[in-house]
Protein backbone atom coordinates (compact mmCIF):
# COMPACT_ATOMS: atom_id res chain seq x y z
CA UNK A 1 0.00 0.00 0.00
CA UNK A 2 1.23 3.46 -0.84
CA UNK A 3 0.23 6.85 0.49
CA UNK A 4 -0.79 9.09 -2.41
CA UNK A 5 0.39 12.64 -2.95
CA UNK A 6 -2.34 14.23 -5.05
CA UNK A 7 -2.79 17.31 -7.21
CA UNK A 8 -5.58 19.83 -6.58
CA UNK A 9 -6.88 21.44 -9.76
CA UNK A 10 -7.72 25.18 -9.46
CA UNK A 11 -10.64 25.42 -11.91
CA UNK A 12 -12.52 28.70 -11.68
CA UNK A 13 -15.78 27.05 -10.53
CA UNK A 14 -14.12 25.46 -7.50
CA UNK A 15 -14.91 26.26 -3.88
CA UNK A 16 -12.23 28.23 -2.05
CA UNK A 17 -12.96 26.50 1.27
CA UNK A 18 -14.48 22.99 0.93
CA UNK A 19 -11.33 20.97 0.16
CA UNK A 20 -9.14 22.92 2.65
CA UNK A 21 -11.75 22.33 5.36
CA UNK A 22 -11.72 18.59 4.69
CA UNK A 23 -7.92 18.48 4.64
CA UNK A 24 -7.60 20.69 7.70
CA UNK A 25 -5.47 23.23 5.84
CA UNK A 26 -5.74 27.00 5.49
CA UNK A 27 -7.57 28.28 2.39
CA UNK A 28 -5.34 30.03 -0.11
CA UNK A 29 -8.08 32.31 -1.40
CA UNK A 30 -7.91 30.58 -4.77
CA UNK A 31 -10.51 28.07 -6.02
CA UNK A 32 -9.71 24.43 -5.25
CA UNK A 33 -12.03 22.46 -7.50
CA UNK A 34 -10.84 18.84 -7.78
CA UNK A 35 -8.28 16.64 -6.08
CA UNK A 36 -7.29 13.80 -8.43
CA UNK A 37 -6.36 10.34 -7.16
CA UNK A 38 -5.09 7.88 -9.72
CA UNK A 39 -2.85 7.56 -12.75
CA UNK A 40 -4.47 9.97 -15.21
CA UNK A 41 -1.72 11.55 -17.36
CA UNK A 42 -3.13 15.02 -16.71
CA UNK A 43 -2.28 14.92 -13.00
CA UNK A 44 -1.12 11.50 -11.78
CA UNK A 45 -0.75 10.87 -8.07
CA UNK A 46 2.75 10.31 -6.75
CA UNK A 47 4.04 7.60 -4.41
CA UNK A 48 7.32 6.97 -2.64
CA UNK A 49 8.62 3.43 -2.14
CA UNK A 50 11.93 4.57 -0.69
CA UNK A 51 13.67 6.01 -3.74
CA UNK A 52 11.82 9.33 -3.81
CA UNK A 53 8.45 10.41 -5.23
CA UNK A 54 7.42 8.92 -8.56
CA UNK A 55 4.29 9.07 -10.70
CA UNK A 56 1.80 6.28 -10.05
CA UNK A 57 1.30 6.12 -13.81
CA UNK A 58 5.00 5.36 -14.28
CA UNK A 59 4.93 2.69 -11.57
CA UNK A 60 1.98 0.96 -13.23
CA UNK A 61 3.50 1.26 -16.70
CA UNK A 62 6.65 -0.47 -15.45
CA UNK A 63 4.82 -3.54 -14.07
CA UNK A 64 1.10 -3.57 -14.92
CA UNK A 65 0.28 -7.08 -13.68
CA UNK A 66 2.22 -6.61 -10.46
CA UNK A 67 0.29 -3.43 -9.65
CA UNK A 68 -3.13 -4.08 -11.18
CA UNK A 69 -3.37 -7.87 -11.15
CA UNK A 70 -3.89 -10.19 -14.08
CA UNK A 71 -7.69 -9.93 -13.94
CA UNK A 72 -7.74 -6.14 -14.34
CA UNK A 73 -5.09 -6.14 -17.06
CA UNK A 74 -6.99 -8.81 -18.97
CA UNK A 75 -10.26 -6.84 -18.72
CA UNK A 76 -9.07 -3.26 -19.19
CA UNK A 77 -5.49 -3.30 -20.41
CA UNK A 78 -2.30 -2.22 -18.64
CA UNK A 79 -3.71 1.04 -17.27
CA UNK A 80 -5.66 1.96 -14.13
CA UNK A 81 -9.17 2.19 -15.65
CA UNK A 82 -10.66 4.70 -13.20
CA UNK A 83 -10.00 8.12 -11.70
CA UNK A 84 -11.13 9.07 -8.18
CA UNK A 85 -11.68 12.70 -7.24
CA UNK A 86 -12.76 15.00 -4.48
CA UNK A 87 -14.97 17.55 -6.27
CA UNK A 88 -15.82 20.89 -4.66
CA UNK A 89 -18.20 23.07 -6.65
CA UNK A 90 -18.50 26.67 -5.51
CA UNK A 91 -20.36 27.69 -8.68
CA UNK A 92 -22.00 25.76 -11.52
CA UNK A 93 -19.93 23.56 -13.82
CA UNK A 94 -20.67 23.52 -17.52
CA UNK A 95 -23.78 21.68 -18.69
CA UNK A 96 -22.42 18.58 -20.42
CA UNK A 97 -22.81 15.03 -21.68
CA UNK A 98 -20.37 12.17 -22.25
CA UNK A 99 -20.26 9.79 -25.23
CA UNK A 100 -20.67 6.04 -25.07
CA UNK A 101 -17.69 3.86 -25.95
CA UNK A 102 -18.56 3.45 -29.64
CA UNK A 103 -19.18 7.20 -30.06
CA UNK A 104 -15.90 8.02 -28.32
CA UNK A 105 -13.94 5.62 -30.50
CA UNK A 106 -15.56 6.94 -33.67
CA UNK A 107 -15.20 10.60 -32.70
CA UNK A 108 -11.58 10.25 -31.59
CA UNK A 109 -10.61 8.40 -34.77
CA UNK A 110 -12.33 11.03 -36.92
CA UNK A 111 -10.56 13.96 -35.24
CA UNK A 112 -7.23 12.14 -35.40
CA UNK A 113 -7.80 11.47 -39.10
CA UNK A 114 -8.60 15.14 -39.71
CA UNK A 115 -5.51 16.25 -37.82
CA UNK A 116 -7.31 18.24 -35.11
CA UNK A 117 -4.65 19.00 -32.46
CA UNK A 118 -5.34 17.17 -29.20
CA UNK A 119 -5.19 20.46 -27.26
CA UNK A 120 -7.30 22.47 -29.72
CA UNK A 121 -10.14 24.41 -28.12
CA UNK A 122 -12.65 23.01 -30.61
CA UNK A 123 -11.55 19.38 -30.14
CA UNK A 124 -14.37 17.17 -28.77
CA UNK A 125 -12.62 13.84 -28.13
CA UNK A 126 -9.41 13.74 -26.11
CA UNK A 127 -9.28 9.94 -26.10
CA UNK A 128 -11.16 6.87 -27.36
CA UNK A 129 -12.84 6.00 -24.07
CA UNK A 130 -16.26 6.61 -22.56
CA UNK A 131 -16.66 8.59 -19.33
CA UNK A 132 -19.45 7.30 -17.10
CA UNK A 133 -19.21 8.81 -13.64
CA UNK A 134 -20.62 8.57 -10.12
CA UNK A 135 -20.83 11.42 -7.61
CA UNK A 136 -21.48 10.80 -3.89
CA UNK A 137 -22.37 13.82 -1.75
CA UNK A 138 -20.24 14.56 1.32
CA UNK A 139 -22.21 17.74 2.02
CA UNK A 140 -25.63 18.87 0.76
CA UNK A 141 -25.06 18.87 -2.99
CA UNK A 142 -27.02 20.54 -5.80
CA UNK A 143 -26.98 19.31 -9.38
CA UNK A 144 -28.87 18.85 -12.62
CA UNK A 145 -29.33 15.37 -14.02
CA UNK A 146 -31.36 14.12 -16.99
CA UNK A 147 -34.40 15.57 -18.72
CA UNK A 148 -37.60 16.42 -16.94
CA UNK A 149 -40.78 15.05 -18.48
CA UNK A 150 -41.75 17.58 -21.18
CA UNK A 151 -45.03 18.48 -19.46
CA UNK A 152 -43.16 19.29 -16.24
CA UNK A 153 -40.61 21.38 -18.12
CA UNK A 154 -43.45 23.19 -19.89
CA UNK A 155 -45.11 24.05 -16.58
CA UNK A 156 -41.85 25.35 -15.17
CA UNK A 157 -41.17 27.56 -18.19
CA UNK A 158 -44.78 28.75 -18.41
CA UNK A 159 -44.67 29.73 -14.74
CA UNK A 160 -42.00 32.32 -15.53
CA UNK A 161 -44.50 34.36 -17.53
CA UNK A 162 -41.98 35.28 -20.24
CA UNK A 163 -43.66 35.62 -23.63
CA UNK A 164 -40.50 34.60 -25.56
CA UNK A 165 -40.69 31.16 -23.94
CA UNK A 166 -44.21 30.40 -25.16
CA UNK A 167 -43.07 28.64 -28.40
CA UNK A 168 -40.94 26.27 -26.32
CA UNK A 169 -43.83 25.65 -23.94
CA UNK A 170 -46.14 24.82 -26.85
CA UNK A 171 -43.65 22.33 -28.33
CA UNK A 172 -43.12 20.63 -24.98
CA UNK A 173 -46.88 20.22 -24.52
CA UNK A 174 -47.79 19.13 -28.04
CA UNK A 175 -44.96 16.95 -29.39
CA UNK A 176 -43.93 13.38 -28.52
CA UNK A 177 -41.39 13.25 -25.69
CA UNK A 178 -38.18 12.68 -27.63
CA UNK A 179 -39.15 15.06 -30.43
CA UNK A 180 -40.15 17.78 -27.98
CA UNK A 181 -36.93 17.65 -25.99
CA UNK A 182 -34.77 17.49 -29.10
CA UNK A 183 -36.56 20.37 -30.83
CA UNK A 184 -36.43 22.71 -27.83
CA UNK A 185 -32.81 21.97 -26.95
CA UNK A 186 -31.79 22.42 -30.58
CA UNK A 187 -33.65 25.73 -30.84
CA UNK A 188 -32.14 27.09 -27.62
CA UNK A 189 -28.54 26.12 -28.42
CA UNK A 190 -28.74 27.13 -32.10
CA UNK A 191 -30.21 30.58 -31.49
CA UNK A 192 -28.11 33.67 -32.17
CA UNK A 193 -26.61 34.76 -28.87
CA UNK A 194 -27.77 38.37 -29.12
CA UNK A 195 -31.29 37.19 -29.89
CA UNK A 196 -31.63 34.81 -26.95
CA UNK A 197 -29.62 36.69 -24.32
CA UNK A 198 -32.57 38.99 -23.56
CA UNK A 199 -34.89 36.00 -23.15
CA UNK A 200 -32.43 34.42 -20.74
CA UNK A 201 -32.21 37.63 -18.73
CA UNK A 202 -36.00 38.00 -18.47
CA UNK A 203 -36.32 34.34 -17.46
CA UNK A 204 -33.63 34.82 -14.80
CA UNK A 205 -35.35 37.86 -13.31
CA UNK A 206 -38.65 36.00 -13.16
CA UNK A 207 -37.01 32.92 -11.61
CA UNK A 208 -35.38 35.05 -8.92
CA UNK A 209 -38.72 36.67 -8.08
CA UNK A 210 -40.57 33.35 -7.94
CA UNK A 211 -37.87 31.83 -5.74
CA UNK A 212 -38.30 34.68 -3.26
CA UNK A 213 -42.08 34.30 -3.27
CA UNK A 214 -41.93 30.61 -2.38
CA UNK A 215 -44.25 28.00 -3.79
CA UNK A 216 -43.88 24.42 -5.05
CA UNK A 217 -41.07 25.21 -7.50
CA UNK A 218 -39.20 27.77 -5.39
CA UNK A 219 -36.08 25.62 -4.97
CA UNK A 220 -35.94 24.92 -8.70
CA UNK A 221 -36.36 28.58 -9.62
CA UNK A 222 -33.68 29.55 -7.07
CA UNK A 223 -31.26 27.10 -8.66
CA UNK A 224 -31.88 28.43 -12.17
CA UNK A 225 -31.62 32.05 -11.00
CA UNK A 226 -28.29 31.17 -9.40
CA UNK A 227 -27.04 29.61 -12.63
CA UNK A 228 -28.06 32.73 -14.56
CA UNK A 229 -26.20 34.91 -12.06
CA UNK A 230 -22.97 33.09 -12.93
CA UNK A 231 -23.70 32.85 -16.68
CA UNK A 232 -25.77 35.90 -17.68
CA UNK A 233 -27.29 35.61 -21.13
CA UNK A 234 -25.99 32.06 -21.66
CA UNK A 235 -28.50 29.90 -23.59
CA UNK A 236 -27.42 27.05 -21.34
CA UNK A 237 -29.58 28.64 -18.63
CA UNK A 238 -32.69 27.76 -20.64
CA UNK A 239 -31.28 24.32 -21.48
CA UNK A 240 -30.79 23.77 -17.75
CA UNK A 241 -34.49 24.41 -17.15
CA UNK A 242 -35.25 21.27 -19.15
CA UNK A 243 -33.35 19.16 -16.61
CA UNK A 244 -34.15 17.70 -13.21
CA UNK A 245 -32.88 19.77 -10.31
CA UNK A 246 -31.51 17.38 -7.66
CA UNK A 247 -30.56 18.10 -4.06
CA UNK A 248 -28.49 15.27 -2.61
CA UNK A 249 -28.00 14.68 1.08
CA UNK A 250 -24.66 13.33 2.35
CA UNK A 251 -24.27 9.70 1.29
CA UNK A 252 -26.66 9.98 -1.65
CA UNK A 253 -25.32 9.65 -5.18
CA UNK A 254 -25.97 10.18 -8.88
CA UNK A 255 -24.78 7.95 -11.70
CA UNK A 256 -24.23 9.70 -15.03
CA UNK A 257 -24.21 7.33 -17.97
CA UNK A 258 -23.58 8.12 -21.62
CA UNK A 259 -25.74 10.80 -23.21
CA UNK A 260 -27.29 12.09 -19.96
CA UNK A 261 -27.06 15.90 -19.73
CA UNK A 262 -25.93 17.05 -16.30
CA UNK A 263 -24.17 19.74 -14.31
CA UNK A 264 -22.97 20.06 -10.73
CA UNK A 265 -23.99 23.32 -9.07
CA UNK A 266 -22.72 23.41 -5.51
CA UNK A 267 -21.30 21.12 -2.85
CA UNK A 268 -18.52 18.69 -1.97
CA UNK A 269 -18.52 15.10 -3.18
CA UNK A 270 -16.49 12.01 -4.00
CA UNK A 271 -16.47 11.38 -7.75
CA UNK A 272 -15.40 8.20 -9.52
CA UNK A 273 -15.23 7.88 -13.29
CA UNK A 274 -13.74 5.95 -16.15
CA UNK A 275 -10.33 7.30 -17.09
CA UNK A 276 -11.34 9.72 -19.85
CA UNK A 277 -11.46 13.44 -20.68
CA UNK A 278 -14.31 13.29 -23.20
CA UNK A 279 -16.85 16.07 -22.56
CA UNK A 280 -19.41 17.59 -24.93
CA UNK A 281 -20.71 20.86 -23.54
CA UNK A 282 -24.28 22.16 -23.79
CA UNK A 283 -23.72 25.58 -22.26
CA UNK A 284 -22.81 27.45 -19.06
CA UNK A 285 -19.31 27.85 -20.40
CA UNK A 286 -17.20 30.14 -22.58
CA UNK A 287 -15.67 27.00 -24.13
CA UNK A 288 -16.55 25.45 -27.49
CA UNK A 289 -20.07 24.03 -27.92
CA UNK A 290 -20.39 21.73 -30.93
CA UNK A 291 -24.18 21.63 -31.28
CA UNK A 292 -24.44 19.02 -34.09
CA UNK A 293 -22.09 16.59 -32.32
CA UNK A 294 -23.80 17.23 -29.00
CA UNK A 295 -27.20 16.40 -30.48
CA UNK A 296 -25.75 13.17 -31.86
CA UNK A 297 -24.67 12.08 -28.39
CA UNK A 298 -27.51 13.30 -26.15
CA UNK A 299 -30.14 10.74 -25.12
CA UNK A 300 -33.51 12.50 -25.31
CA UNK A 301 -35.15 10.40 -22.61
CA UNK A 302 -37.12 11.91 -19.74
CA UNK A 303 -37.30 10.53 -16.23
CA UNK A 304 -36.36 11.23 -12.64
CA UNK A 305 -32.73 11.72 -11.71
CA UNK A 306 -32.37 8.28 -10.11
CA UNK A 307 -30.80 9.14 -6.76
CA UNK A 308 -28.69 6.21 -5.53
CA UNK A 309 -28.23 5.05 -1.96
CA UNK A 310 -25.65 2.44 -0.99
CA UNK A 311 -26.56 -1.18 -0.37
CA UNK A 312 -24.92 -2.82 2.64
CA UNK A 313 -23.17 -6.12 1.96
CA UNK A 314 -21.25 -7.58 4.94
CA UNK A 315 -20.62 -4.14 6.36
CA UNK A 316 -19.47 -2.63 3.06
CA UNK A 317 -21.87 -0.06 1.57
CA UNK A 318 -21.79 -0.45 -2.21
CA UNK A 319 -23.00 2.04 -4.84
CA UNK A 320 -24.22 -0.23 -7.63
CA UNK A 321 -23.71 0.93 -11.22
CA UNK A 322 -23.74 -0.89 -14.58
CA UNK A 323 -20.05 -0.13 -15.17
CA UNK A 324 -17.14 -2.57 -14.84
CA UNK A 325 -14.30 0.00 -15.01
CA UNK A 326 -15.10 1.17 -11.51
CA UNK A 327 -16.95 0.31 -8.34
CA UNK A 328 -17.33 2.64 -5.37
CA UNK A 329 -18.15 1.62 -1.84
CA UNK A 330 -17.61 2.95 1.65
CA UNK A 331 -16.93 1.67 5.14
CA UNK A 332 -18.26 3.55 8.16
CA UNK A 333 -16.07 2.33 11.03
CA UNK A 334 -17.71 2.66 14.42
CA UNK A 335 -15.82 3.12 17.72
CA UNK A 336 -14.70 -0.21 19.11
CA UNK A 337 -15.65 -2.18 16.00
CA UNK A 338 -13.69 -5.31 15.22
CA UNK A 339 -10.86 -5.02 12.67
CA UNK A 340 -12.17 -5.48 9.15
CA UNK A 341 -10.22 -7.53 6.61
CA UNK A 342 -9.93 -6.12 3.09
CA UNK A 343 -8.47 -8.00 0.14
CA UNK A 344 -9.00 -7.75 -3.58
CA UNK A 345 -7.58 -9.34 -6.73
CA UNK A 346 -7.85 -5.91 -8.36
CA UNK A 347 -6.25 -2.49 -7.63
CA UNK A 348 -7.84 -0.17 -5.10
CA UNK A 349 -7.67 3.45 -4.04
CA UNK A 350 -8.82 4.12 -0.48
CA UNK A 351 -9.89 7.63 0.58
CA UNK A 352 -10.66 8.75 4.13
CA UNK A 353 -13.33 11.46 4.37
CA UNK A 354 -13.98 11.54 8.15
CA UNK A 355 -12.25 10.49 11.34
CA UNK A 356 -9.09 8.40 11.27
CA UNK A 357 -8.64 5.06 9.52
CA UNK A 358 -5.64 2.76 9.94
CA UNK A 359 -4.57 0.32 7.24
CA UNK A 360 -2.44 -2.65 8.31
CA UNK A 361 -0.76 -4.85 5.72
CA UNK A 362 -1.04 -8.26 7.35
CA UNK A 363 0.14 -10.59 4.61
CA UNK A 364 1.72 -8.54 1.85
CA UNK A 365 1.90 -10.56 -1.32
CA UNK A 366 0.26 -13.65 0.20
CA UNK A 367 -2.60 -15.69 -1.15
CA UNK A 368 -4.25 -16.18 -4.51
CA UNK A 369 -4.03 -13.25 -6.90
CA UNK A 370 -1.22 -11.52 -5.00
CA UNK A 371 0.68 -8.96 -7.01
CA UNK A 372 3.93 -10.35 -8.34
CA UNK A 373 6.90 -8.70 -6.69
CA UNK A 374 4.94 -7.28 -3.73
CA UNK A 375 7.55 -6.00 -1.28
CA UNK A 376 5.65 -4.22 1.51
CA UNK A 377 6.59 -5.84 4.81
CA UNK A 378 3.82 -7.64 6.63
CA UNK A 379 2.71 -5.58 9.60
CA UNK A 380 3.27 -2.22 7.93
CA UNK A 381 0.67 0.40 8.89
CA UNK A 382 -0.65 3.53 7.24
CA UNK A 383 -2.93 6.05 8.96
CA UNK A 384 -5.30 8.14 6.86
CA UNK A 385 -6.87 11.41 8.02
CA UNK A 386 -9.66 13.21 6.15
CA UNK A 387 -8.66 13.85 2.54
CA UNK A 388 -5.76 11.39 2.62
CA UNK A 389 -5.65 8.39 0.32
CA UNK A 390 -3.71 5.25 -0.52
CA UNK A 391 -3.12 3.01 -3.53
CA UNK A 392 -3.38 -0.72 -2.79
CA UNK A 393 -1.90 -3.18 -5.27
CA UNK A 394 -3.86 -6.20 -6.38
CA UNK A 395 -3.58 -9.06 -3.94
CA UNK A 396 -2.50 -7.09 -0.86
CA UNK A 397 -4.28 -8.18 2.31
CA UNK A 398 -5.25 -5.33 4.61
CA UNK A 399 -7.04 -4.87 7.90
CA UNK A 400 -9.05 -1.70 8.55
CA UNK A 401 -9.34 -0.25 12.03
CA UNK A 402 -10.15 3.12 13.52
CA UNK A 403 -13.17 5.38 13.66
CA UNK A 404 -14.19 7.12 10.47
CA UNK A 405 -15.40 6.85 6.89
CA UNK A 406 -13.37 5.23 4.13
CA UNK A 407 -14.32 5.19 0.43
CA UNK A 408 -13.01 2.31 -1.66
CA UNK A 409 -12.57 2.61 -5.44
CA UNK A 410 -11.82 -0.53 -7.42
CA UNK A 411 -12.94 -2.37 -10.58
CA UNK A 412 -15.25 -5.24 -11.43
CA UNK A 413 -13.14 -7.92 -13.07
Amino acid sequence: MDRLANTVRPYAWGSTTAIPELLGTAPTGEPQAEMWMGAHPGAPSRIDRGAGPVSLAEVIDAAPEAELGADAVRAFGPRLPFLLKLLAAGSPLSLQVHPDLAQAQEGFADEERRGVPIDAGHRNYKDANHKPELIVALTPFDGLCGFRHPAQAADLLAGLGVDDLKPYVDILRASPEEDALREVLTAVLSAEHHAIAGTVERAAVAADRLAAEGGPHADDYAAYAGIAHHYPGDPGVLAAMLLNHVQLQPGEALFLGAGIPHAYLNGLGVELMANSDNVLRCGLTPKHVDVPELLRVVRFEAGDAGVLRPEAVDGEEIYETPIDEFRLSRFVLAPGAAPRPLVSRTPQILLCTAGTVRLRDDEAGAGDGAAAGADVAAGAELTLAPGESAFVRAGERLTLTGEGTLFRATVVA
